[in-house]
């Protein structure tokens, strides 16, 4: 709500998370609509707006077929949507919104079908009907993808890229990366590494048992993450087919850092933590080949 109105989410309602919505001023999970979003306001200057992807933007009880559809993208100066209302979806199998009406998924898993690549095939279709019938009008494409966030789930030949490269751990990882961030001057030269978060333990007091299962987590994650990558890959290639890229204003703005679901041990199942049960090292263990 914050990027999309440039205010802060007390003032937007959504100081919480919709579905924790207390009904108290400033958490009541209902965007008072004099606080335009950009939508809107480009959508009167003569832009094609468009939506792809997470909006979790609609109080639970107003995102059914029952409507009001006025807290839905297209109630909030987007001209077409693509994509789930909630704040996460199976990445096999999504609850997939066009428009205003629920979809199926247009082909199956078995027929390879990802919740990320089918996003940005309908962002770069969009862009494409506006772009062949009015070539010189703007756009605005907001673009939040089902990654990184849970369920971290992509194909076997994208998390076995990196199997093995997170076996040194993440007090020695944390390390190379900074020194990496260093090297390309995304950090200072003079830049110091944080302390350690004092709530994850050292890798060295870790049994085999857990340094497998979080190496095996991180494997998933960076090839759920670079899968992501790739398909925005795809989106600016399809820009730069129609000559737009170098036109085009590119922000990419990241989420607010690690999640809390997964608890000490991480979770094979998220949804046993909004059931406060925390899953034990016993229980994942037996699923590890499962994960992503």
């Amino acid at each position: 709500s914050c990027i999309l109105t440039g205010r802060n989410h007390h003032s937007n309602g959504v100081a919480a998370v919709m579905e924790t919505a207390t009904g108290f001023p400033g958490y009541n999970g209902r965007m008072p609509f004099e606080n335009g979003m950009l939508s809107e306001m480009l959508l009167e200057q003569g832009y094609n707006t468009f939506a792809i992807g997470k909006w979790h933007l609609s109080p639970a009880e107003e995102s059914t077929p029952a409507g009001p559809y006025t807290r839905w993208p297209l109630g909030r100066g987007f001209e077409r949507y693509y994509g789930f209302l909630g704040g996460e979806t199976n990445q096999w199998y999504p609850d997939l919104v066009y428009d205003n009406h629920s979809v199926p998924q247009p082909k199956s898993v078995e027929e390879g079908y990802h919740l990320d690549e089918d996003l940005v095939d309908h962002a770069i279709q969009f862009i494409l009907d506006a772009h062949v019938n009015a070539p010189d009008k703007p756009f605005f494409l907001y673009h939040a993808p089902g990654c990184a966030h849970a369920p971290h789930q992509v194909g076997k030949d994208w998390i076995e890229k990196y199997k093995g490269k997170f076996d040194m751990g993440w007090d020695d990882y944390r390390e190379i990366v900074f020194a990496r961030q260093k090297e390309l001057g995304i950090f200072p030269p003079d830049a110091e590494l944080s302390a350690r978060d004092p709530d994850v333990p050292e890798w060295s007091t870790l049994t085999d048992q857990q340094k497998a299962l979080y190496a095996r987590f991180m494997e998933v994650f960076a090839g759920y993450l670079e899968h992501c990558d790739h398909q925005f890959g795809r989106l600016l290639e399809a820009l730069q087919a129609i000559g737009e890229l170098d036109n085009t204003l590119i922000l990419v703005i990241p989420d607010n850092g690690a999640s809390s679901e997964g608890g000490v041990n991480g979770a094979f199942n998220e949804m046993s933590s909004f059931n406060y049960y925390w899953e034990t090292m016993e229980d994942i263990l037996p699923k590890m080949d499962q994960l992503g």
